[in-house]
């Protein structure tokens, strides 16, 4: 029997970097990644349309025994990421790219931050909730970059 992988999705092929890192820590592990090219870029799309997109793929990678589900997708872990560990955390654990940031920008005391990121990740205002929360007192500039995507891409 194969061992179970672990499922990565992204709206593209930017989060194969997520995939490429996790195989550098964890060198044992399978991976199964989802780049939802059809529906690139995210960052121009409605909150309810990632949230559907990025259900139909968690389900996906889940019905091919994915043991955990890595959202690399900012925009997706932004507007989608509460949604799918509310349907989805039973069937198996569920991460996103905002809170090891956020955990990172914690454990290094920055007081100064900026966020770039699609027109969807910054008006979802989660990284700045986040930051503020985790570390108050932070002074934190957002601004959306729409080319962002197609350069990375």
């Amino acid at each position: 029997m194969k061992e179970q992988p672990i499922g990565i999705f992204d709206s593209g092929v930017g989060g194969l970097t997520v995939a490429n890192a996790i195989k550098q820590i964890l060198p044992g592990e399978s991976l199964v990644y989802f780049g939802d090219t059809a529906h690139l870029p995210y960052g121009d799309k409605s909150a309810e349309a990632i949230r559907y997109y990025s259900g139909k793929i968690t389900e996906f990678l889940l019905d091919h025994n994915a043991k955990a589900i890595l959202v690399a997708c900012n925009s997706a872990s932004a507007s989608a990421f509460d949604t799918l560990k509310k349907e989805f955390q039973d069937r198996a654990p569920m991460i996103d790219v905002i809170d090891p940031v956020v955990d990172y920008l914690a454990t290094r005391n920055f007081r100064k931050v900026g966020v770039i990121g699609t027109k969807r990740t910054i008006s979802s205002g989660t990284y700045d909730a986040k930051i503020r929360e985790r570390i108050p007192g932070t002074r934190l500039v957002s601004m959306a970059t729409p080319l962002l995507v197609p350069m990375i891409e």
